[in-house]
């Protein structure tokens, strides 16, 4: 056997999508050769995906000519020879427009092939005496889901060096099906916690009936069960959007709501960190203003200093935290969220409707936000593949009052805005039947960053106006 030492540590990408061409320094003198098979840190810096495998497989073969068959598995594997050499041959079996291409190439001991999940995968030694290595990144489960094409399908159409007819073929993969008759492998799953809460609304609307999309509410899955680790088969989701949360602010300042609060904004958030971290799940995770006590004289960057004021703040803080633990994530920051079901707007709507004249604070700033534009700005970070982290997601524009805003709906309903009385925070909380958490006075996020991605927030006041219009 003749190894080509001395290469470079090289990715070349193939005409499938996501197939990766990996040629290996090996190290050779009189006495054999060593390579590094898998470094992580040297073969993702070359442009590897970090796919975290569990396993390692070898399968070893005597004679020349062994044919293994067209195997494609839901995990991703990375492929190599540890003596001999084979003719290997892939083809993608995912669904979408790359079904059924084929790649082939010879693999010695400096090639190898990084294989993503769905792509078959099959060779045929050419020495005999060849060991064929493999790292997975999830164990074989008869749950999963596999598809198998047949060696001599005429589509494919693989180059076979040695002809099949005299190759060693086990009668399994001989009766394989074409191309024709292949079921494609489905994407990993997205899905959607909270589905029933004003963003998860939103979110089905903007994901639809995909089949790959799952909504799930509180009833399908409670993500403060102790058992969320076993409640899915994990390693068949890509993403894992958490819009579910304790929202109700004053509250959580009570014995009963200080725990709910926190059981559902941090301790549920850090156990789906965890899940995502082990399977490879890319976790996105909504946060709040209220992270901050809006202080500030300038609108908030996502990498200021936490600093919340009251219970709910500090629950979502906390699950911020446990979020950014996992290598793939978004957080999404957002603020005055109106979506359907009851809300400010609609309150302020209905106020003016039956004539009551509202006392509205004036004192607290922000910007709204619609839940369709967070959804939005999600599908946008995830399909984009824009830098894992933090961004901040509300409406764009001119900062505005809740009393500002109370105004406006009542003049885009036409009502007169002057019923609408502006009064401090402390005057409210003061008149208030039940105590009020504290509020940050400035809520103001600033967006450069997710705009830098391409996204382009809704203007708050115009989306208002848009709202109060298809929601008379």
């Amino acid at each position: 056997m003749s190894i080509e030492f001395g290469k470079q540590l090289v990715v070349t990408e193939t005409p499938i999508p996501g197939l990766l061409v990996v040629d290996m320094p090996v190290h050779g003198d009189s006495r054999g050769w060593f390579k590094e098979n898998w470094q992580r840190q040297k073969m993702t810096d070359a442009g590897l995906p970090d796919f975290g495998p569990v396993q390692n497989n070898i399968s070893f073969n005597d004679a020349v000519g062994t044919t293994r068959g067209i195997h494609a598995e839901p995990w991703d594997k990375f492929v190599s020879v540890a003596t001999g050499r084979i003719f290997g041959a892939w083809v993608d079996l995912r669904e979408g427009p790359s079904f059924g291409t084929v790649f082939t190439t010879e693999i010695d001991p400096s090639r190898a092939v990084f294989v993503p999940r769905g792509v078959g995968n099959s060779y045929q030694t050419l020495e005999p005496d060849t060991a064929y290595a493999y790292l997975v990144n999830d164990h074989w489960s008869p749950d999963a889901a596999y598809a198998f094409l047949n060696l001599s399908d005429p589509t494919a159409n693989i180059p076979w060096p040695i002809p099949l007819a005299e190759a060693e073929i086990s009668e399994k993969d001989k009766q394989h099906p074409a191309l024709a008759d292949v079921a494609p492998i489905a994407p990993r799953k997205v899905l959607i916690l909270g589905s029933n809460g004003q963003l998860g609304r939103a979110l089905r609307a903007e994901y639809g009936d995909a089949p790959h999309v799952e909504y799930a509410s509180r009833t399908d899955l409670d993500v403060t069960s102790p058992d969320l680790d076993s409640a899915r088969r994990w390693r068949d989701y890509g993403t894992i959007i958490n819009a579910a949360a304790y929202t109700a602010v004053d509250t959580a300042e009570t014995s009963e709501g200080r725990a709910a609060a926190w059981a559902v904004n941090a301790a549920a958030p850090a156990a789906l960190a965890r899940i995502a971290t082990e399977h490879g799940i890319t976790l996105v995770h909504v946060s709040s203003d209220y992270v901050f006590d809006g202080t500030a004289e300038r609108a908030y960057r996502e990498d200021d200093p936490f600093s919340p004021l009251g219970v709910y703040g500090q629950s979502k803080a906390a699950g911020d935290i446990a979020v950014s633990t996992t290598p793939r994530h978004y957080i999404v920051r957002t603020s005055w969220v109106i979506g359907e079901g009851s809300n400010f707007v609609r309150t302020m709507s209905s106020l003016a409707e039956r004539g009551v004249d509202p006392r509205v604070v004036d004192d607290q700033h922000g910007r709204l936000t619609f839940t369709a534009d967070i959804a939005r700005g999600i599908r946008h970070l995830v399909e984009h593949h824009a830098p894992y982290g933090t961004y901040n997601l509300t409406g764009e524009g001119p900062t505005h009052t809740w009393a500002d805003i109370a105004r406006s709906v009542f003049e885009l309903t036409g009502h007169d805005p002057a019923r609408v009385t502006a009064v401090t925070t402390e005057e409210f909380s003061s008149s208030a039947r039940a105590a009020i958490a504290p509020r940050p006075r400035n809520s103001t996020l600033d967006l450069t960053k997710i705009i830098r991605t391409g996204f382009t927030p809704a203007t708050s006041m115009t989306a208002l106006g848009e709202y109060l219009a298809t929601h008379e």
